[in-house]
């Protein structure tokens, strides 16, 4: 079954239902129902990930790989079935492709450190774009410090309401280009690239992509086979699942020439003082006791998303953030930020005139609203559209169009408030 591909037992999507898996709802905030707008930055729980960790946590907890009695091979199948439904969700070829990190930053320190540090060298070149979040900024450029290769900025448009100028994309791709390191979808305004064109182009020259899947697998279709790239990222947190557990895709021939990112127990297959050797991909990239709990209440997070059609809850998050979008420019006052890009989730990142985002935000906590403000980890981009934060109103599958209801009724109230 290609990734994103709907199962035969898939239910229609209805958002309303859909909440009703969401414990944390059950509850009001300062006496007003709970508007949750912040997914972007982490998604809440289904019930069916907490139970799933707490069950195995009190009724077969052990550590995995390394035992021979019950518990640990209950809790061995269940991570290595955790990393079977990843490479399904994202259309692998194989399960030995998929790499269990910390988060989504871990998987890219990982590419940097390994694969990075064994194929980048002075006068080589990588491209990022204005749009990254500094998870995919920060590791290359401390490695740029330590080699010495260039890193190339594809650079936002002008206007506010658009995004990356992709057109200036193919004169940045030279035959010493040797990465692409993008995200599939902005984690500030939603924009999805033609990451497809830039991986042609890329691949033209023989160069690598990685792309930062952290909001685009929570929200469409990926098949990274399809794709064409060569890293994929992605982060449990926002896919629904608990913290501590992210993971990398990378085609099995690229692991397999890439060295160890850490050293320890459970990645190695002997050991002496005089030589080690080390297991093959994915275990050479896990070292030490993984975070086999969480693994497991992602898997029951990825069954949880696969029982849904996907199409249909991304056809319901762009619908809010449209609404919400039109909202706001009826309000007045507002800019918006890439609403007007091509291609875009649902994301929407604006500023109201006169009223710093902080102060807006805390406004809106007193109504039960929680959303974003701040520079959601993009420094680049703020310096490019010369501000210094924005709100962030991001949509999950349990949003409904009564959120975007009282998140504008919350908005104009704070804007009276402000005068």
């Amino acid at each position: 079954m290609m990734a994103g591909q709907r199962k035969a037992d898939a239910v229609l999507f209805d958002a309303a239902t859909a909440r009703q898996d969401f414990p944390v709802f059950g509850q009001e905030i300062n006496n007003h129902p709970l508007t949750y707008l912040d997914s972007a930055a982490s998604a809440q729980k289904p019930h069916v990930v907490t139970e799933a960790m707490t069950e195995m946590m009190s009724s077969y907890y052990a550590n995995i790989h390394r035992g021979l009695y019950r518990f640990s091979q209950q809790t061995t199948l269940a991570y290595e079935q955790a990393r079977q439904k990843l490479a399904d969700f994202l259309g692998a070829k194989s399960a030995e492709e998929i790499v269990f990190t910390r988060n989504a930053t871990e998987a890219i320190n990982l590419v940097a450190a390994s694969w990075g540090r064994a194929n980048l060298q002075k006068g080589d070149e990588i491209i990022l774009t204005e749009l990254e979040h500094h998870a995919n900024i920060v590791p290359w450029h401390l490695l740029s410090q330590e080699l010495g290769f260039t890193i190339k900025v594809l650079p936002l448009l002008k206007d506010p309401s658009l995004g990356l100028d992709t057109e200036k994309f193919s004169g940045l791709v030279t035959d010493k280009t040797k990465l692409v390191a993008m995200t599939h979808m902005s984690n500030v305004t939603g924009e999805i690239p033609p990451v497809q064109d830039f991986i042609k182009a890329a691949k033209a020259v023989g160069a690598k992509v990685l792309l930062d899947g952290s909001q685009a697998a929570v929200h469409m279709p990926v098949d990274v086979t399809a794709l064409g790239c060569d890293f994929y990222v992605v982060t449990g947190h926002k896919l629904y699942g608990p913290t501590g557990i992210g993971a990398l895709w990378a085609k099995a021939e690229i692991l397999a020439d890439m060295p160890p990112y850490q050293g320890g127990g459970e990645m190695i297959e002997n050991v002496t003082f005089e030589k080690i050797t080390y297991k093959k991909p994915p275990m050479r990239f896990e070292a030490g006791t993984p975070a086999f709990v969480e693994a497991h209440g992602l898997g029951a997070a990825l069954d949880y998303l696969s029982g849904f059609d996907r199409d249909a809850v991304l056809a319901h998050e762009i619908a809010l953030a449209d609404m919400t979008a039109a909202g706001l420019r009826d309000l007045g006052g507002v800019t918006l930020y890439g609403d007007k890009t091509a291609e875009k989730g649902g994301i929407v990142s604006f500023s109201l005139d006169g009223i710093h985002p902080h102060d807006a935000a805390t406004v809106l906590d007193q109504m039960g609203i929680a959303l974003r403000a701040g520079k959601h980890c993009a420094d680049p981009f703020m310096a490019a559209r010369g501000i210094s934060a924005t709100l962030r109103a991001s949509f999950g599958m349990y949003n409904t169009e009564d959120d975007v209801t009282r998140f504008l009724d919350g908005i104009a109230k704070t804007r009276k408030m402000f005068g």
